[in-house]
């Protein structure tokens, strides 16, 4: 069915409608078809200013049997479900989006066989309309996350399957509609008596006061099951969180290991300004540092070599932060520098570099799928640097590229040192030596935007602190 179908009956005070939606979903294994029941209690009516909230919100999602074989690595305990509906909100002309996350709660039992259906609820923001007329909610892309329950080792990291779905075409999206009464928001304009002023339209008010107001994103926010927690200090004006993620490239094994999403904590530092060449610079120097579970770390990898072109090599990847040593002032030396210069206005250049100080442990090392005992300290014989850079360009107040502050791409190149420590009863330091150090590597890491957890922007952070944006690596 499409399109807006009441329900049998109306509870006090609002009106049950729901609709069934077809839905197009990206799985693992490519493109499949899904069906989704939205349903809700709308207000009979609201008032122009006042908060308009819908209740008893669901979503109901159904997986073609053919989607099953994505969740076998996820659904052998059940699997705990977060969806994230976009909703269109119209009233006239203006528009805006909210957005409804909802959950299952319990884990849900994933069938062996036939179609797989869940239903996800949770409260959903309010909507102010600042005018009166009719305000229509309108169904949009919808994300949906399974994720394996969290597994009694603190070390190992649970399964997920994200799947994102986007309304077929030709389908009424039309949720429901809420009247709003009261003094309109666009009165006309009074008559100018000048033809300039009939022009401009100067004694009208500015109609982007009538579009409707959405209230703020829920405690959850939809990740992509790697994402650890990540939070930031609201009492630190100078503190930014941020999530990145990327690959590194093994040059001797022809290969690329995928670098998990991981929490960076970043400390602004001063910002300087200079003359050169008679150009006005603004510097400024950061510290980074990694944060998994409260370690320096990235969140443990697996990756996948084949060695020496043909013996087909997995390990556990432990990247480990030395952290910065500290300055005369006691607080950690920075390992960000960023360089602005300023060419006039609206045009400038910037440069970021990072430099993070790393130390390689490998683990759980299998060789042709059978165990190969490495012990427990086979590890990068030294630290090793890390060098990225991120370059932005500001040409008539369009910015392209990497900025602290708003993310985006950071490359370089990095070599590791020898091994040391490798092996229980026989010296496997020259094995891995051999097969992954000493040829440099290029690195593509990719930064979403930071959290200024004190300025509590609902666009950025969460309610408790943490980044909304997860970014997605790229070759």
């Amino acid at each position: 069915m499409a399109g807006m179908i009441p329900g049998a009956q109306a509870s006090a005070g609002g009106r049950d409608v729901r609709i069934d939606v077809k839905y197009g979903c990206d799985f693992p294994s490519g493109a499949k078809k899904a069906v989704v029941r939205v349903s809700a209690t709308v207000p009979e009516e609201a008032a122009v200013d006042q908060p308009v909230q819908l209740s008893d919100v669901s979503t109901e999602l159904t997986l073609p049997e053919a989607g099953l074989p994505d969740l076998a690595d996820v659904g052998t305990a059940g699997v705990e479900v977060e969806t994230q509906l976009t909703m269109g909100v119209a009233q006239g002309d203006h528009t805006a989006s909210t957005v409804w996350i909802g959950t299952t709660g319990d884990p849900v039992a994933v069938p062996d066989a036939g179609e797989f259906t869940f239903t996800s609820s949770g409260a959903v923001p309010s909507v102010t309309a600042g005018s009166s007329g009719d305000l229509t909610f309108t169904a949009g892309k919808l994300t949906t996350l399974l994720t394996s329950p969290k597994p009694d080792s603190a070390s190992a990291e649970p399964s997920a399957v994200l799947l994102t779905c986007t309304p077929e075409p030709d389908q009424d999206l039309v949720l429901g509609t809420v009247p709003v009464a009261g003094d309109p928001q666009w009165p006309s304009p009074e008559p100018s008596g000048t033809e300039e002023g009939k022009a401009s339209g100067s004694s009208g008010p500015d109609r982007d006061a009538g579009t409707p107001k959405v209230g703020g994103p829920a405690n959850s926010v939809l990740q992509d099951g790697k994402a650890p927690r990540c939070v930031g200090d609201p009492e630190d004006q100078f503190s930014l969180n941020a999530y990145v993620t990327g690959y590194a490239n093994v040059a001797k094994l022809k290969s690329a290991t995928l670098f998990p999403v991981a929490c960076t904590q970043i400390e602004q530092g001063a910002t300087e300004i200079k003359i050169q060449d008679g150009l006005v610079h603004l510097f400024q120097d950061s510290t980074a540092t990694l944060d998994y579970q409260g370690k320096p770390q990235l969140p443990p990898a697996t990756g996948t070599f084949l060695t020496f072109g043909f013996m087909p090599t997995t390990a556990t990847l432990e990247m480990t932060q030395i952290p910065p040593a500290a300055g005369p002032d006691g607080k950690p030396a920075p390992n960000i520098h960023s360089d602005l210069k300023i060419l006039g206005p609206g045009n400038s250049e910037g440069k970021t570099t990072i430099e993070i100080q790393l130390q390689l442990r490998l683990h759980d090392v299998k060789v042709n799928g059978v165990a190969l005992d490495v012990g427990a300290n086979c590890r990068t014989e030294r630290p090793f640097t890390l060098p990225l850079q991120g370059d932005m360009v500001l040409k008539d107040g369009v910015q392209t590229g990497y900025t602290l502050v708003t993310g985006g791409v950071l490359t370089g190149q990095v070599t590791l040192p020898p091994f040391s420590g490798c092996g229980v009863g026989e010296d496997l330091d020259d094995l891995f030596t051999a097969s992954i150090s000493g040829v440099p590597g290029a690195v593509k890491q990719v930064q979403a935007a930071p959290c200024a957890a004190a300025q509590q922007s609902p666009t950025v952070c969460t309610q408790d602190s943490q980044p909304v944006q997860v970014p997605k690596p790229q070759r």
